[in-house]
């Protein structure tokens, strides 16, 4: 990297204390300004009496960073650029919205004033308005940007290159364009490598068969001819030296720089849900429906919702809306504030959370599928290896997986359990690309019903035949397809 490149790193997960209010925070990353001051004032001295030292010129150089970080008039700037000015400075960080929280990550990381940026993920838990926010954000963004995203609207919308990274030769590999863009050059370039590795193998199935054929010519001379014979014998060594000549010939050719390697396949989550026990037609029905908290107003209130079986809607709208709450209250986790919630005859829910707290920290992947499903150690361990748990990865517990780990795990046991109607909350949060596919994929396949809250605006177009809009304490519905056409 360049000396004296600026950078600034957004992290996946929000890493500060979830108690610090706003001003703490502030305050811990930007540092004290008088003591920042002083420090700034000292170094500015001892370069003086000795300018040539290259340690204190880069400790003044910091310093200066951080006090230009401290400011608070800079601080105040950029936090209402990126729609935080309204925040209280007392108000716990750990109350914020998952939106506030990244844009607040957003706001750390330009304290620096970095010439490129580091996002991790930067669309996690941010609903579709803040996702578009960001977006138009990064596009007025002077510097460069990296960042890792499984978001295929978003890189097509943000990227001017994409690099793919090669899990087998673990090397990087330089597309211009968005995802889309890299899609295509990907799957062209891989249906080529097919093509001519097809060919190679016929071309090495030939000229080892014409080896066969020389060597068996030559034997079956040798075998019926006699020495008195010698014309014959001579023409039965030549055809052997033919053979021999031929076979150095397929091992430069099987050694050869330009030989083509078989395309490797990567190793993709496998999902399919089972066939789901029959469902009546009415699967679910909200009447007069209010949900929040105790002691609160609610977040959503006079529902009067229906889904049908077949359906597959979308719930969708601004963080901190509602939506956790109002699955969480059709799971049955919350109770009403007002209404009911009627499920059809023979649902079996299943529920997936955003934060996988169905997941049991203590016990292992391989138990809690077992808890499940009536599976020997054996079928378990086969049924997880679908879902890239492999070898040990099946007896590490809960609090060990990492996000995706714990996603796919989610996912495992909702299939392993057979239900009719599932409940998604952020269902493709922390998969990589190939396994949102397949996800997608098996949902296409599932005959059963679904309710999901889900951002990925690519997920939501190849997905849904309905959108549940919330927003302002209620829900607007909009039909997108008719769910008898898949």
């Amino acid at each position: 990297a360049p000396a004296g490149l600026r950078l600034g790193y957004l992290p996946q997960a929000f890493p500060h204390d979830p108690h610090l209010t706003l001003d703490n925070l502030l305050g811990q990353v930007g540092g004290n300004l008088a003591h920042l001051e002083n420090q700034l004032g000292e170094l500015a001295q001892a370069l003086a009496h000795d300018p040539g030292r290259e340690t204190l010129q880069i400790a003044y150089d910091q310093a200066l960073t951080r006090l230009n970080q401290a400011n608070p008039g800079r601080v105040h700037t950029i936090l209402a650029s990126l729609g935080l000015a309204g925040i209280p400075g007392q108000q716990r960080v750990g109350t914020l919205s998952g939106g506030q929280k990244t844009r607040l990550a957003l706001a750390l990381a330009l304290l620096n004033n970095p010439d490129l940026l580091l996002l991790d993920e930067p669309t996690n838990h941010l609903d579709i308005s803040m996702i578009e926010w960001l977006e138009a954000w990064l596009d007025s963004f002077s510097g460069g940007i990296l960042f890792v995203s499984h978001d295929r609207t978003f890189i097509d919308r943000v990227a001017t290159k994409v690099l793919n990274l090669d899990p087998h030769t673990q090397t990087l590999r330089e597309y211009p364009g968005g995802y889309s863009d890299y899609l295509a050059i990907y799957h062209s370039e891989r249906d080529k490598q097919w093509s001519a590795w097809r060919d190679q193998v016929y071309e090495v199935r030939r000229m080892r068969q014409d080896i066969a054929r020389t060597r068996e010519q030559a034997n079956w001379v040798e075998r019926n001819t006699t020495p008195r014979q010698p014309g014959v014998r001579r023409y039965a060594k030549k055809v052997a030296r033919k053979a021999k000549s031929r076979e150095k010939k397929l091992d430069r050719y099987l050694a050869a720089a330009d030989r083509v390697e078989k395309p490797t396949r990567s190793w993709q989550m496998k999902l399919d849900f089972a066939q789901p026990a029959h469902l009546g037609q009415q699967v679910l029905t909200l009447e007069g429906l209010a949900v929040g908290y105790p002691g609160r107003d609610p977040l959503l209130s006079n529902l009067n919702l229906d889904i049908q079986a077949g359906q597959r809607v979308v719930l969708t709208g601004p963080n901190g809306c509602g939506k956790t709450t109002l699955l969480r209250t059709i799971a049955g986790q919350l109770a009403p504030c007002a209404g009911r919630v009627h499920l059809g005859h023979s649902v079996r829910l299943g529920y997936m959370s955003q934060e996988q707290e169905q997941l049991d920290p203590q016990h292992s992947a391989l138990a809690m599928l077992q808890r499940v499903a009536p599976l020997n150690e054996t079928d378990a361990r086969s049924f997880l290896h679908f879902f890239l748990f492999s070898g040990d990865d099946a007896l590490r517990p809960g609090r060990d997986l990492s996000f995706g780990e714990r996603a796919r795990l989610s996912l495992a046991l909702l299939v392993a359990a057979g239900c009719n109607f599932l409940i998604l909350d952020e269902p493709i949060n922390h998969l990589d690309i190939p396994s949102r596919s397949r996800f997608e994929e098996a949902l296409a396949q599932f005959e059963g019903t679904i309710l999901a809250v889900v951002h990925d605006r690519y997920f939501i177009q190849q997905f849904a035949t309905d959108l549940w809009l919330a927003g302002s304490g209620q829900i607007e519905t909009r039909i997108l397809r008719d769910s008898t056409d898949d």
